[in-house]
């Protein structure tokens, strides 16, 4: 469609011929443009369309041209920007990129309103300074983007419901747990009396499968608390000889009712600035794996001051002298996949949760998890840290 010869009340009779070759270019630049375009004088008054625009607000050109461009605005917007916004802009007239932050609407023939962006370029003339206006209908987006935000409030709402429901069957699992663990325990004292050799190793069967769910229990709450983002860490310093020695009397009666030796290597004093809990929980997780894949000879734990580059850290390993794992399982380690799956080597529930809740917490304090391990040679995890809050 050729736009008609324009008509521009704003525009003194004795435009130029650069003037009109220079019109007749831009009619022919707007023409082409992908989205409706609208110039218009400082007058406020429409001197140029096009077909996008025809289209987008159902007006024929002869309709719009000469025209105040306020009638492209509801009702309610049009004192406002005839005496604020299109002065103000004239006054100070420059490059406005569309989603400059306002919240705009148009206005078809038939009274319809819908939601616009608008990018604004000056056009400067010898008849004074043009504006061009390019109208992009954004209903689809805005459509789009409520929907995302309902889609948003309905998951969070469904986190808040899953977050009260872990916290709730947090107490109501780890209370009868504990008790059957404690009662155990009571019972292997022999507390209450003589104990016969199948008792007793009927009872640490129960003590063990008992230890072995509440660590899933711990483990999957964790991790939900991981996975919704409600962990809050607490750095400070940290002597990781004090906390790999409590450790290592927590796990101790599982390596002995394995025959199996648990050492810990560690300089007295050795610093790390991580959260206490979290830094414990990673290695308990790392030592409870070693101990349940070992059937014989032992685990040795140690740390050592090591640096990554420019960045000083604290390195702690956990080896064991178990079966090992092949090379094309190990990628599988750190996924929610049963470690039980890698080799088909019988175990406790839990080791491959274990596994992935400790790699995404050592991400959180800033390190890493890595391993090194081949069949027949055991396997040795290795959690770095930063010395340093990171």
């Amino acid at each position: 469609m050729t736009p008609p010869s324009v008509h521009e009340p704003d525009h003194d009779a004795s435009t130029s011929a650069a003037d009109d070759a220079a019109m007749r270019l831009a009619q022919s630049i707007v023409e082409s443009a992908p989205d409706a375009m609208v110039i218009v004088g400082e007058r406020g008054s429409i001197v140029l369309v096009n077909s996008q625009t025809e289209k987008l607000f159902g007006y024929a050109r002869a309709e719009l041209l000469g025209q105040p461009v306020e009638k492209l605005m509801p009702q309610r917007l049009r004192e406002r920007h005839r005496e604020h916004h299109r002065p103000g802009y004239f006054a100070a007239p420059g490059f406005r990129p569309m989603g400059a932050g306002l919240e705009l609407s148009g206005v078809r023939k038939d009274g319809t309103e819908f939601p616009i962006e608008i990018s604004l370029s000056p056009i400067a003339t010898d008849g004074g300074t043009l504006v061009s206006s390019t109208i992009r209908d954004v209903t689809e987006r805005k459509r789009y983007e409520q929907a995302l935000q309902q889609k948003n409030l309905e998951l969070e709402n469904a986190l808040l419901t899953k977050d009260r429901f872990l916290a709730s069957m947090s107490h109501e699992l780890r209370t009868p747990l504990n008790a059957i663990i404690g009662f155990t325990g009571t019972l292997l004292m022999r507390l209450p009396g003589p104990l016969l050799p199948d008792q007793e190793h009927q009872l640490k069967t129960v003590q063990a499968s008992g230890r072995g769910l509440l660590s899933l229990i711990n483990n999957l709450l964790d991790l939900a608390k991981v996975d919704s983002g409600r962990v809050e860490l607490r750095f400070g310093p940290v002597d990781c000889r004090a906390v790999l020695d409590q450790m290592a009397a927590a796990k101790r009666p599982l390596a002995d009712a394995k025959e199996l030796s648990l050492v810990v290597e560690c300089e007295p004093g050795l610093p790390v600035e991580t959260d206490p809990e979290a830094f414990d929980q990673i290695v308990s997780n790392l030592v409870d794996n070693a101990i349940k894949f070992t059937t014989e000879g032992g685990v040795r734990v140690a740390a050592q001051p090591v640096s990554d580059g420019s960045l000083a850290g604290v390195e702690i390993s956990v080896t064991d002298t178990g079966g090992g794992i092949a090379p094309d399982e190990q990628p599988q380690l750190f996924q929610l996949a049963e470690i039980a799956k890698l080799a088909g080597r019988p175990t406790k529930a839990g080791g491959g949760l274990g596994l992935h809740l400790s790699q995404k917490l050592a991400r959180l304090l800033g390190g890493r998890i890595t391993m090194e391990s081949g069949l027949g040679r055991g396997s040795s995890f290795r959690l770095w840290l930063p010395a340093v809050r990171p």
